[in-house]
């Protein structure tokens, strides 16, 4: 990751995603680690550039940029819709490096020709008599529109049409479909780890690499913010001038933000975690009222020790204001919405690589500072359990509190047998479920099996389209289900599955969810592996209601939307739970 994730179980919700229990039978499907082909000779003995691209500068004009703008997105449509490239029978990383240098200071007319000739030389192919159907409802169509609105040649563009009409087998040596859900998987994608600091030629490669994944294979391009184009028209002089292998893990982070995707992040990356820091203040804060407030410690003796106190309002770190900070680091926070962003952050403020922090801050109406002692993070976190709360307890004889960041499915028969004659039941989702409950406690909340989620899938024959399957349902037939109130509690840290989870539960009978803002990235997880060794994920089908509601980036919306305050914080409250608890009670 990019920063060690301090909230312990905010690092499970990033690193795995909701399963979903349903096999689609498609051509398109194949196993992770089926072999589906073999690789040409011309690949496997290829070693030209192993050592580096030999493109040893790029010089950054507006021919330049215009040139690598559209040689990017050549590179990446040949790659997943020409069938001889998607057989795998060329080294396509090394085939960028052969036509680059071709490429990116020609004038128009010889840039063309150039591409031409490199196109043509990737071999003949069938053009199909039809488009196969897809199955189901087209959800997002590809966007191919730049092939006739780049002013490019017309035998460019004949021959780039003719391509988008091929004859595909369905299997991409690139990316495949997994079975289950349907995410892609972008097998056959070298990372270069040896190259901490890629070359110009491999940071584009990491570039397009990334860009190209993100327009065929992302199911929500579409509620990017910005034109992706521009995005990669923006980042191309910022990949060719980063200047070292920091400035390169954080521009690539930049690019990785953009997607607004809180599944995406850098994972496990040394040289960023050097940056942000390697120390850790023991005191935990969230963002509280739009502020950063102490809301309890890491370690409670060190935490204590601090002087700190539960309620303490954060106003600035090391003569810079909370505001600043924010401001300045919003760019390397990849998040679905602004309420994850600042959850992300709020954990990596006491970060640093000193071993004091110079704290501002205001208790009741007063403004204080304090030289905060910081410690290595395994120091702080040693031996620390992953969750003390017990999955299941009765708050009074007739209310239910389940937390699934520790149940078991084994353990739900016993559960159910204890509530089923209380008048209400509560279910706790801030927090990564520690098992996959949806179907089996789901089983008792309905009378019967009702729809809750569906889902869209990539497409290998056409990449760049979504087509939705159709809906899933939860539940059985089950006249003795519990049929008390069910209140679902969500906030921030609701993520992926737990997302998924408060889906299905909430068309349970007399279900309420309540709280805030979950964060908005549902559905299984696909990896992305970029030159200098650098790991990311993306969120890798759609979901959505059985209406055709969004969740990615929204969430799920609370019938009843709650917030905890700075005075119940002091006052070691949780108010959320509460409101549940009043809720149940009919007040």
């Amino acid at each position: 990751m990019k920063k060690i994730r301090i909230v312990i179980i905010l690092c499970i919700i990033t690193m795995v995603c909701s399963p979903i229990n349903q096999v689609y039978g498609n051509s398109q499907f194949v196993s992770k680690n089926q072999i589906f082909y073999d690789i040409k000779e011309k690949q496997e003995n290829n070693n030209e550039f192993d050592n580096g691209s030999k493109i040893e500068k790029i010089i950054v004009s507006e021919e330049s940029i215009n040139n690598l703008v559209l040689l990017g997105k050549v590179w990446g449509y040949l790659k997943y819709y020409h069938p001889n490239v998607s057989e795998g029978k060329y080294n396509w990383d090394y085939e960028l490096f052969r036509i680059l240098p071709k490429v990116v200071d020609a004038d128009k007319s010889t840039r063309d020709k150039n591409l031409y000739d490199w196109v043509e030389s990737q071999g003949d192919f069938k053009i199909r008599d039809k488009v196969k159907p897809v199955a189901g409802e087209i959800k997002v169509a590809a966007n191919l529109d730049w092939i006739t609105n780049s002013n490019l040649s017309n035998n460019l563009v004949i021959q780039l049409t003719n391509i988008k009409n091929a004859e595909r087998k369905g299997i991409n040596h690139y990316v495949s479909l997994d079975w289950g859900a349907g995410n892609p998987n972008f097998q056959n994608e070298k990372s270069y780890e040896a190259m901490k600091y890629p070359d110009v030629g491999y940071r584009l490669l990491s570039l397009y690499r990334y860009w190209n994944i993100i327009e065929y294979y992302f199911p929500y391009k579409y509620l990017i913010d910005e034109n992706w184009d521009d995005v990669l028209r923006e980042f191309i002089p910022k990949f060719i001038n980063s200047s070292n292998e920091l400035e390169y893990n954080l521009t690539v982070l930049e690019l990785i933000e953009r997607v607004h995707d809180t599944h995406a992040d850098i994972y496990g990356n040394s040289t960023l975690q050097n940056y942000f820091g390697k120390n850790l203040a023991p005191v935990k804060i969230n963002f509280i009222e739009g502020r950063p407030v102490v809301v309890g410690y890491y370690n409670e003796s060190l935490g204590k020790k601090s002087g700190f106190e539960l309620g303490d309002i954060i106003t600035g770190i090391n003569n810079r204001t909370i505001e600043n900070i924010v401001e300045d680091n919003l760019k390397y926070y990849p998040a679905s919405n602004y309420p994850t962003k600042l959850r992300n952050m709020s954990s990596d403020l006491f970060m640093t690589n000193d071993d004091f922090l110079n704290v501002e801050f205001i208790r009741g109406d007063k403004k204080q500072s304090s030289k905060l002692q910081c410690y290595p993070i395994d120091e702080i976190f040693d031996n620390k359990p992953k969750s003390n709360k017990d999955h299941f307890k009765l708050i009074n004889s007739d209310i239910g509190y389940i937390y699934p960041g520790t149940i078991k499915n084994e353990y739900i028969p016993e559960v159910m047998s204890k509530v089923k004659d209380t008048k209400g039941l509560i279910i706790d989702l801030r927090c990564y479920p520690s098992d996959f409950i949806v179907f089996t406690l789901g089983s008792y909340l309905m009378p019967k099996s009702s729809e809750f989620v569906k889902f869209t899938q990539g497409n290998i024959y056409e990449p760049g389209v979504f087509h939705m399957k159709q809906p899933l349902k939860v539940g059985k037939n089950n006249p003795n289900y519990y049929k008390g109130k069910v209140v679902i509690i969500v906030n921030e840290t609701t993520q992926s599955n737990a997302e998924y989870t408060a889906m299905a539960f909430r068309v349970a009978p007399n279900a309420t969810v309540i709280g805030s803002t979950t964060a908005g990235a549902d559905g299984n997880v696909s990896e992305i592996y970029l030159p200098g060794g650098i790991y990311t994920m993306i969120s890798g089908i759609g979901i959505y209601y059985p209406d055709g509601g969004e969740t990615q980036r929204i969430g799920i919306v609370p019938d009843i939307e709650i917030h905890p305050t700075i005075e119940g914080v002091k006052e070691g409250r949780d108010e959320i739970l509460e409101k549940a608890i009043e809720i149940i009670n009919g007040k």
